[in-house]
């Protein structure tokens, strides 16, 4: 098993996740709903759509299931099986909508097309808004025999506790970067210097990494939201506020650059406390020991509280720009 994928599964990590799925596929014990936790990235829809692979195969075999070479498996793949439904907000940042799982929740109640179940799959739930959830409950607590629910979030916090309740909890964890690197480099032929680079970066999730890798301009994107930060440190509150507008306008930009500016705050926090703890922006100590000369471990550890703070915000549909505002004037002035 090359990389540390799991069994025909060929799932990277989370091993414990996917031999408990495999034992109630074999025994025919599958909740009808369950929830995924974790970052994004972490596979939580890798891991959805093969546990909905092994449901909806045709292999007569169980044990074989997901056996990747049926016609329900190559359909799944291209998540185009009649059997499975994929429900998620428009785009990273927007909200899922009761009109949408009002639509699934009526697609449920009829039979299945080809097999002997019915699977959806609800990404970024976290993004519902309060009456989507409401609607998302009903079916919940009625569900038909036949249909298996997958909710995805990145917390299960972030979720009705009625929800979080009536579904089985698989929380996933980050990899060790090493795994993240070498599963790069067996898998997706990553040229190993990058691969390094990403999976320090990745903070052990593999799906950002492997989206990274595909991204040719990711690199490039990153390192002009390092130069911004450092930009704003020195920047009068009237600049600030002008990035924030701007940042505010393009809501997966605006995840993308707190979940970077916080494992850029992590890495000075590491430095000022004199952690040996791994660095993620490895390609960057200088600039980190400069910022980690400037600004001592009580800053830093504000600067994390604000991005975390401000991502939970905005999660909860805060206002965008106000919440972008508030954060720069929670950054150093150097």
């Amino acid at each position: 098993m090359s990389a540390g994928t799991h069994s025909h599964w060929h799932i990277v990590g989370h091993d414990w996740a996917v031999k408990s799925l495999q034992r109630a596929v074999v025994a025919d014990t599958v909740s009808h709903a369950y929830l995924f936790t974790g970052p994004p990235g972490v596979g939580k829809t890798t891991l959805a759509l093969k546990l909905a692979a092994a449901l909806l195969c045709e292999h007569e075999e169980v044990t074989a299931r997901p056996c990747g070479a049926c016609r329900a498996c190559h359909l799944v793949g291209s998540r185009n099986h009649p059997d499975m439904h994929l429900t998620a907000s428009e785009h990273v940042g927007a909200n899922l909508k009761i009109d949408q799982v009002r639509d699934l929740a009526h697609r449920l109640t009829l039979t299945p097309v080809e097999g002997r179940r019915q699977v959806a799959i609800l990404r970024r739930f976290h993004e519902a808004t309060p009456s989507a959830a409401n609607a998302l409950l009903k079916t919940l607590e009625e569900p038909p025999s036949y249909v298996v629910l997958i909710v995805l979030a990145r917390e299960a916090d972030l979720l009705l506790p009625t929800i979080v309740s009536r579904c089985q909890h698989v929380p996933l964890r980050p990899l060790p970067a090493r795994r993240v690197e070498r599963a790069l480099v067996e898998r997706w032929d990553a040229p190993a210097e990058q691969a390094r680079l990403l999976a320090h970066l990745s903070s052990g999730r593999l799906g950002w990494a492997v989206r990274k890798l595909e991204d040719d301009d990711a690199l490039a994107r990153r390192a002009a939201r390092l130069d911004d930060l450092d930009r704003l440190i020195r920047a009068s509150v009237v600049k600030r506020f002008a990035y924030a507008e701007k940042l505010a306008r393009d809501p997966v930009a605006t995840q993308e650059t707190l979940d970077l500016w916080i494992g850029w705050w992590r890495d000075v926090l590491l430095l000022a406390s004199g952690s040996e703890a791994p660095l993620t922006n490895v390609d960057r100590q200088n600039d980190l020991r400069d910022h980690a000369r400037r600004f001592d471990v009580s800053t830093a550890v504000t600067v994390i509280k604000a991005l975390r703070g401000s991502l939970q915000k905005l999660q909860r549909n805060a206002n965008k720009r106000l919440t972008l505002e508030v954060l720069m004037l929670d950054l150093p002035q150097a």
